[in-house]
C-alpha cells in the first residue's frame, strides 16, 4: 500500500493586476493569508474615479500594504512617493521582487514596521492620500481602526484624504470625533469603502 501523499498547507498564490497608469495589467501575487484581502478591482477603479487619474505629485502612505495594490495604482498613476508599510516578511518580500521588477518605481519606498506607529512618525507631514485597509477577518477590531484613522488624520495637509476600507460604513456620528468626515462612500459585498477629508470646520 502506498503511503499517502502529505497534505497540501498553502494553494499556489493568486493574483491581482493594477487597474490603471503606466504599470497597467501588472499582476501582483496573492499570498495565502487568512487577513489578506486584495482590495477588488472594480472597488479600485471607482475609487480612482474619485480621486483622478493624474496623481502628479501626490505623497502617499498605503499603510496596511498587504498586495500593494492601492499603494502601486498611485505610483502607477504618477505619485511622487508611496510608502507601503508592512510587517509580514513574506510579503515584503513579494513586495521587493515586484518593485525591482517594475520600470520607472523611484517613488516606492517598502517599509517594515506596525501601520498605525508608522503614521504617528509621519504626523505633521502634510501627505496627500493616506490608505487604510486594516485587517479584520476575526471582527471589526474597532480599537485598531480608530487608533489607524487618528494617525492618519494628522499625517494630512488641510486637503489631504484617507480612503478606509471596514466590514461596515463609518458614520458621521463615529467619524465627528476623530476630526473627519465622509466625502464619497460606497460598499462591495461584504466591505464598506469610504473617501475621507477633514472636517469641514477644523
Amino acid at each position: 500500500m502506498k503511503p499517502s501523499k502529505p497534505p497540501r498547507t498553502a494553494a499556489a498564490p493568486q493574483e491581482v493586476r493594477l487597474i490603471g497608469g503606466r504599470w497597467k495589467r501588472t499582476p501582483l501575487p496573492v499570498l495565502q493569508r487568512p487577513d489578506l484581502r486584495p482590495t477588488p478591482a472594480r472597488v479600485r477603479e471607482t475609487l480612482f474615479n474619485w480621486l483622478g487619474q493624474d496623481l502628479s505629485g501626490w505623497r502617499c502612505v498605503d499603510a496596511f500594504a498587504g498586495t500593494g495594490a492601492l499603494g502601486l495604482e498611485a505610483a502607477s498613476r504618477g505619485a511622487a512617493e508611496v510608502v507601503l508599510v508592512e510587517q509580514d516578511s513574506a510579503l515584503l518580500a513579494r513586495l521587493s521582487q515586484l518593485k525591482a521588477r517594475l520600470q520607472d518605481a523611484q517613488a516606492l519606498r517598502i517599509e517594515r514596521g506596525d501601520a498605525v506607529a508608522s503614521l504617528r512618525q509621519r504626523a505633521g507631514q502634510g501627505l496627500d492620500l493616506v490608505f487604510l485597509d486594516p485587517p479584520f477577518a476575526e471582527g471589526e477590531n474597532e480599537a485598531l481602526f480608530t487608533a489607524a484613522l487618528l494617525a492618519a488624520r494628522a499625517t494630512l495637509r488641510p486637503e489631504g484624504l484617507v480612503y478606509l476600507e471596514a466590514p461596515h460604513p463609518w458614520s458621521a456620528e463615529a467619524l465627528d470625533p476623530l476630526g473627519l468626515e465622509v466625502h464619497r462612500q460606497g460598499k462591495a459585498g461584504a466591505v464598506a469603502f469610504h473617501l475621507l477629508r477633514l472636517l469641514s470646520a477644523q
